[in-house]
């Protein structure tokens, strides 16, 4: 029988937490529900004792992504479900992911419309990951930064090792499914407006959520990230070289680097590929 387990990420988040584990009880009685208690300076510590609930504490906030490995190495149940204790995910919505699940997917992820996000310049930021992410891994993925998510518990502890500690843990666990060939499914969600202020920075936190789009990318599938590099150096040099020899009628040293780079930036790519695949053959056993 697959048993369950949900893991709540908060800080200092006692006030949406109350009704969120009201709300949990009443929905899925049977489920282990841990709350991972990131440095909060307020009552969840009080709201956890009063609902009977296992809390883990942080003795400094980690942040987002350190809260969620800690629940996952915790939590006894052979599916995970995560979602913020913030109150902007519906825990009715749960069913539909593990019925996902149950479909044969191993992980389901609550994908939020374009009105749920928290301002447009956060919509339109997410618009261009999901674009982004979706190329690097060759399949559709419609919300790269999502918290909401089931699980398998195996096959997410594989990846702890890659989670960040900070708030881009959706994003590495996503792609890191897709790459590794693990079926993915997306369900529609409508989100609700947060309790209390974000802890997201958006300029620091977008810098660093295209920087791991770019490391899992690197990681899973370098040469989606070296080609076209590798095309670049070569058109820019070939152009170049067709302008030198209009003009100058002869071949110069920057068409010559621009082809050197192009040369070697496509053998790096090809070298990468293969410490891929050989690392996938060592993580597979």
């Amino acid at each position: 029988m697959t048993t369950l387990s949900i893991i709540l990420p908060a800080r200092n988040e006692a006030t949406s937490l109350d009704p969120l584990l009201d709300s949990l009880r009443g929905l899925v009685p049977q489920a282990e529900i841990i709350v991972v208690d990131d440095g909060s300076t307020d009552a969840t510590a009080a709201v956890c004792a009063r609902h009977g609930i296992r809390r883990l504490a942080h003795p400094y906030p980690m942040g987002n992504g350190a809260a969620v490995k800690s629940g996952a190495r915790a939590a006894a149940g052979d599916t995970l479900v995560f979602l913020d204790a913030d109150g902007q995910h519906d825990p009715a919505d749960i069913p539909r992911l593990l019925d996902r699940l149950e479909q044969g997917y191993d992980m389901a992820v609550g994908a939020r419309d374009y009105g749920s996000h928290a301002g447009q310049h956060r919509a339109l930021a997410n618009s261009v990951f999901n674009r982004l992410a979706s190329w690097m891994v060759n399949h559709r993925i419609d919300d790269l930064t999502s918290g909401f998510r089931a699980v398998r518990a195996d096959k997410f502890r594989r990846f702890l090792h890659l989670l960040p500690n900070g708030f881009s843990y959706p994003t590495t666990i996503t792609m890191s499914f897709f790459r590794a060939g693990f079926p993915v499914a997306y369900v529609p969600i409508q989100a609700r407006r947060r309790e209390g202020n974000s802890h997201i920075q958006p300029l620091r936190d977008g810098t660093r959520f295209l920087l791991i789009i770019v490391r899992i990318g690197t990681l899973y599938s370098p040469f989606k990230l070296f080609l076209p590099v590798s095309l670049t150096f070569f058109l820019t040099g070939l152009v170049y070289y067709a302008y030198t020899l209009v003009t100058a009628g002869r071949f110069t040293n920057g068409t010559t680097l621009m082809f050197t780079t192009a040369i070697l930036t496509f053998l790096i790519g090809i070298v990468s590929e293969q410490i891929t695949a050989l690392h996938f053959k060592d993580t597979e056993r």
